[in-house]
């Protein structure tokens, strides 16, 4: 790319080809929210406009944009925020990017508490991070109230920035813990994405992930399993008559997660699956 005047067609043109030429591996989408984010337009605005020319600063932007996505950036690290379940969630240093996959929790809970008749639940969510669960679940259910708790004090900020951002802020409590420590309940629905790939297969992720999304967000022990360890055993006593608990799960992992909660004697379970078709999230309860 050259500093030099350029309309913002012809600064999409160049971007999309830089981004391709980079193996890029959406190119196309990458280089319309570029334009979006330094430009601060729509979509349709950059299509009904697209002979007006690029700022300096903007162009200046562009360009760092490029650079940093070349060098394996995710795209929502750039922007800063990530579309869930429909709403938007601003990311920082210490939370995990908000993935489709995690949405089945989201459906899996929504399904569990409408075969139980609750419809304002007392949710709990176990290593928050962004406070996109909890969050996502408060706009389903106008009456529910939520707790999230993470063990990073920047995540618990970014949860409630996020919380207040969707108009939730109001029914949603984050606070700074470790995993289940000091909670007493009951919550009728408890739900967690917690860490879960082994530690020897993190070095084998995608650059994105394993460059730029906390550790501490991915790392779960030997065998992928240690959060699960330390979760399950204490679900029993804060889950509330009729509640349960929704955790999302590797692929791989819905025997293992499975056997823990039946020796926790958690004698309830159910499954469901993302749309690549692995076992996603599963509801355990006594």
């Amino acid at each position: 790319m050259v500093a030099k005047a350029v309309t913002r067609a012809e600064a999409a043109g160049l971007v999309l080809r830089r981004l391709r030429e980079g193996g890029v591996d959406s190119p196309e989408a990458d280089a319309r929210l570029m334009l979006q984010h330094v430009t601060g337009l729509s979509q349709l605005e950059l299509l009904t406009r697209p002979s007006e020319p690029l700022g300096a600063a903007e162009w200046h932007d562009l360009e760092a944009m490029v650079v940093k996505r070349l060098k394996g950036v995710p795209m929502a690290r750039l922007l800063g925020w990530r579309d869930f379940w429909g709403l938007r969630f601003h990311l920082s240093p210490d939370t995990l990017e908000p993935r489709p996959d995690s949405e089945t929790v989201i459906e899996a809970a929504i399904s569990l508490m409408h075969q139980r008749g609750i419809a304002a639940p007392r949710i709990l969510d176990l290593g928050t991070g962004t406070g996109c669960l909890l969050v996502a679940l408060l706009t389903e259910w106008p009456g529910a109230i939520g707790l999230g708790i993470d063990i990073s004090a920047d995540a618990v900020a970014t949860a409630s920035r996020n919380a207040s951002d969707n108009g939730v802020v109001e029914r949603a409590t984050f606070r700074q813990g470790s995993w289940t420590e000091g909670l007493s309940g009951p919550f009728d629905l408890i739900v967690s994405n917690p860490p879960y790939i082994a530690a020897d297969e993190i070095a084998g992720l995608a650059r994105e992930v394993r460059e730029h999304d906390p550790l501490r967000a991915l790392d779960g022990g030997p065998d992928g399993l240690e959060p699960y360890r330390r979760i399950i055993p204490a679900l029993p006593r804060l889950l509330a008559p009729g509640g349960v608990a929704v955790l999302e799960i590797g692929a791989g992992q819905h025997r293992a997660v499975r056997d823990l909660a039946a020796g926790a004697g958690l004698a309830g379970h159910s499954s469901r699956v993302d749309l690549g078709g692995h076992v996603r999230a599963v509801g355990l309860w006594p």
